[in-house]
């Protein structure tokens, strides 16, 4: 089997990557990556020398790139990480989330369907098992009430560029399906965290402003809830996605630990308080700033889907995946 993985130096891909590896060893893995901001080939030390795993920097917006890696690797398989992910950017600077998160995954389906298929609904005969999944955010359904969760029937109503080009992102993948027939799965998944996740996300922040000293920023009245998923389980359920979901079906992959971000911040501080005491509470550091524009009060999924019909189960609780967390950055941060 050979995967084009993209993005895979990010924090999920990249956790992808050394599990999918240690799980199937035979597979032959090109990661392709333009190496941004949230981007670092350090994600990947565990796997650089492995003979099966090939890394190319490069842009899934270069279509010509993505043409021509398909030439060379004749890959059976796309599992489509790359995207701008921040919200907070994607309300500074639109441009680039456009730019990658919708034209770059076209690149990639037109470049799969030229690659795998003959004709709408005609695939080669050596391309039948072929399939493009494609990895998302439960962001693209809107914000919830304090009630209910994102099924995968739920209506999609993005509230900020990041979600809106994502949206925009799934519905392309839906559509080659149903109008080429082509061999995709998209997952959405609730907020990840563990090991390789990016400094600038929620409880990196918490984490390193604790002990640099620095007040903790929590946006408005820390009252916004999400479902919190640890990574190596969203791993294995894209996995299970990948090898058994349906062909053009959705799987949304939550971790069914709904947390507020006060509670997370005072969480982080208390494990602290015990593996780092000091002085003073880390609590003391939490400062309330002013709240992002059209932030979404409450995210939480309905995985009963992949649950029953793929016998996906999430390993890790909140308070267990965060322990792991917090040391593994402890770690980090020590060398």
């Amino acid at each position: 089997m050979k995967v084009l993985i993209t993005g895979g130096a990010g924090f999920i891909g990249s956790n992808f990557i050394e599990y999918i590896l240690r799980r199937i060893p035979t597979y032959n893995i090109v990661n392709l990556d333009k190496l941004t901001y949230a981007g670092e080939l350090s994600n990947l030390k565990q796997v650089e020398t492995n003979i099966k795993y090939t890394f190319i920097k490069g842009d899934i917006c270069d279509k010509d790139l993505v043409n021509r890696l398909f030439e060379k690797y004749n890959f059976n398989a796309v599992v489509h990480f790359a995207a701008e992910s921040h919200v907070d950017n994607s309300i500074e600077g639109p441009d680039a989330f456009i730019a990658t998160n919708i034209n770059g995954t076209y690149n990639l389906l037109e470049a799969a369907r030229k690659h795998w298929m003959t004709a709408p609904h005609e695939t080669k005969e050596d391309c039948k098992n072929n399939r493009f999944l494609n990895i998302s955010t439960d962001e693209v359904y809107g914000s919830l009430g304090e009630e209910g969760l994102f099924k995968e029937t739920t209506p999609y109503a993005p509230n900020s560029p990041y979600s809106a080009s994502k949206a925009a992102s799934d519905l392309i993948v839906r559509s080659y399906f149903h109008t080429y027939g082509m061999n995709v799965v998209t997952t959405n998944c609730s907020n990840n965290y563990g090991p390789k996740q990016h400094d600038e996300k929620l409880i990196p922040t918490i984490v390193r402003k604790a002990l640099s000293g620095d007040i903790i920023p929590i946006y408005g009245d820390g009252k916004n809830i999400r479902d919190w998923l640890y990574v190596e389980d969203h791993c294995k359920g894209i996995d299970l996605a990948f090898h058994n979901g349906t062909s053009g079906e959705t799987y949304n992959i939550g971790g069914k630990n709904e947390r507020n971000n006060l509670y997370i911040a005072n969480k982080i501080c208390e494990i602290l308080d015990k593996l780092r005491p000091k002085e003073k509470p880390y609590s003391s550091q939490i400062t309330f700033v002013k709240d992002r524009p059209g932030h979404d009060f409450r995210y939480a999924i309905d995985a009963s889907k992949i649950e029953t019909q793929l016998g996906w189960q999430a390993k890790e609780n909140f308070e267990t995946g965060l322990h792991k967390t917090i040391q593994w950055y402890l770690n980090k941060y020590d060398k």
